[in-house]
């Protein structure tokens, strides 16, 4: 078979599974999520290749009820070199189709009627970018198309391509995996199990692409990229305790939301929190969540205000962030503090005296509770969290869990508790390790052939800016980190539990490009993600096997 119709043949494979694995729902959490895997497993199956080697096409369990599994499908040539194509098949909600959420799923019907619904009414500017899109024909729409079954679609027909070789040097590794859209379930109980798969099967993993999906809101030529590394994700939370009075006495309390807003104020969209790495920036950090946490009206002030924050970095540890926000934290309850003190003298006219306060970290407050409650408390607390472990909001989960460990500790305010609310995601890139640099280095001629060969432009972006599966693809997290998230997060469930004995292997990102995912609008750019990307990850591939 030539390489043209090699080609050809993979560029119609991987628009029909695409369009097929979209009408396939997989929302995060759903019954659908866990069926997934099955109907996946069920039509490679039927595959040439796995009709005759069956016992190399398998499940890895993750969790959930009912349970999810990843999918994972082996082709063997020789040797034990081996490289992982890895994507997610779940997709965040349909709700925001309103009236043509029936449609959400079925890529070509939707395109027709979203083409139909904007061409009734005004636009705004995004909407018409969409509208022109879709009557260029290029773009398609549809749950889950972009991000990223259409990543999945040009993997799998980079491995029937490399099973329909006769000779195979090396081995190539598919793996689907649920859970990348709440918190990576899938691809960190996947990457518990390589080892255990790489013993069975005798296998050398030499490095991994994950298939995810990029955005460009111009040509595509941010989107025509391999990216080397995933930017790193830090929840931080603050929740702040006040002393309440009633409105009437403002200054016989302290004011848990003017505390609370000089946090705000100091750390939301501030630019010199950015991370600059690899000669790109990271976003600042910002705002996720402010609420005071009582359920019903008076007029006394709050005593507890909760905050969270989103903070992403290009180089930044725990350790740093931990201490960063300490800082931050403390400076903006004195400013607070002192503020508050001030407008007292003004309006008794004399001085009210001088309010001090109080900043612990969540491991400070266990030993707190410890010291107070003993083990009756931190079961209590352990209880709580148990109780709470169905939940898809970390944020929620972690507020009730702190709440609850300041009323076990007695901490009274003012007083801020900091910690982390969510999963961490680490920051990785090939830059970290010398066989990262070396399978850049692999990369680039590909690159370079496969642009001139399709007659486009495809270029190394440093950082996939969207939180990824990549940040635990072949990634084994550093004990010291691992060890002071977890005395910082107040719920296990969204601490990484990573086992001894973890293999790391170098990753990158090849996949489809598009607009607006996750919105009405999700839509992926055709003629690159079906005519270009299987070529691109399959060339790549073989590259990654030479010796």
């Amino acid at each position: 078979m030539t390489n043209d119709t090699a080609h050809a043949i993979a560029t119609e494979r991987t628009r029909a599974l695409s369009l097929l694995m979209t009408r396939w729902p997989s929302v995060t959490g759903s019954p659908d999520e866990a069926d997934f895997s099955q109907k996946l497993r069920a039509h490679l199956a039927e595959t040439p290749y796995f009709s005759r080697h069956p016992e190399q096409l398998f499940t890895v369990d993750s969790h959930g009820d009912p349970l999810t599994r990843s999918v994972g499908a082996l082709v063997r040539g020789s040797g034990r070199r081996t490289v992982v194509l890895a994507g997610h098949f779940d997709t965040v909600s349909i709700a925001n189709y309103g009236t043509l959420a029936p449609l959400a799923c079925d890529p070509e019907p939707l395109t027709e009627a979203l083409v139909k619904e904007l061409e009734s009414r005004p636009l705004n500017a995004a909407e018409t970018k969409a509208l022109k899109d879709f009557k260029s024909g290029d773009f398609i729409a549809g749950r889950g198309l972009l991000d990223m079954k259409s990543g999945l679609a040009a993997g799998i027909a980079a491995l029937e391509r490399f099973a329909g070789l006769e000779i195979k040097e090396g081995n190539i590794l598919f793996v689907a995996t649920p859970d990348e859209e709440n918190r990576s379930r899938g691809m960190r109980s996947l990457r518990n199990a390589l080892p255990e798969i790489s013993r069975r099967f005798d296998l050398d993993i030499v490095g991994g692409i994950n298939l995810d999906a990029s955005s460009c809101e111009r040509d595509g030529e941010e989107g025509r990229a391999v990216y080397l590394g995933s930017i790193g994700k830090f929840a931080p939370f603050a929740f702040v305790i006040g002393r309440p009075t009633h409105a009437g006495y403002p200054f016989n309390g302290t004011s848990a939301h003017r505390i609370s807003a000089e946090i705000v104020r100091a750390m939301d969209t501030v630019p010199e929190l950015s991370d600059e790495a690899f000669g790109e920036r990271s976003p600042p950090p910002v705002c996720l969540e402010a609420r005071d946490i009582r359920d019903g009206y008076d007029v006394t002030t709050p005593d507890r205000v909760w905050l969270s924050f989103n903070w992403l970095t290009h180089r930044r540890s725990a350790r740093d962030i931990i201490g960063d926000f300490r800082t931050l934290v403390s400076g903006a309850l004195e400013i607070a503090l002192r503020t508050q003190d001030a407008h007292a003298a003004r309006y008794r006219g004399r001085d009210a005296g001088r309010t001090d306060g109080l900043v612990l970290d969540y491991a400070e407050l266990q030993e707190r509770v410890t010291a107070r409650g003993g083990s009756a408390a931190l079961a209590r607390l352990k209880a709580l969290d148990a109780s709470l472990a169905g939940s898809t909001d970390p944020l929620k989960v972690s507020r009730e869990i702190v709440s609850a460990a300041v009323t076990e500790a007695g901490i009274e305010g003012p007083a801020v508790i900091i910690g982390f609310g969510s999963l961490h995601y680490p920051l990785v890139h090939l830059d970290q390790s010398e066989a990262g640099r070396r399978m850049q280095a692999r990369l680039q001629p590909v690159m370079e052939e496969a642009a001139a060969r399709h007659g486009t432009s495809i270029k190394f972006k440093q950082i996939f800016a969207g939180i990824s599966d990549m940040s635990f693809f072949g990634h084994r997290p550093e004990a010291g980190e691992t060890g002071l998230l977890a005395a910082n997060t107040p719920s296990a469930a969204f601490t990484d539990d990573a086992p001894d004995g973890l293999i790391t292997f170098p990753t990158v990102n090849i996949g489809p490009w598009g607009r607006d995912y996750h919105q009405k609008w999700e839509r992926v750019h055709a003629p690159y993600t079906f005519g270009v990307l299987p070529d691109l990850v399959f060339e790549s591939a073989l590259a990654c096997l030479e010796e």
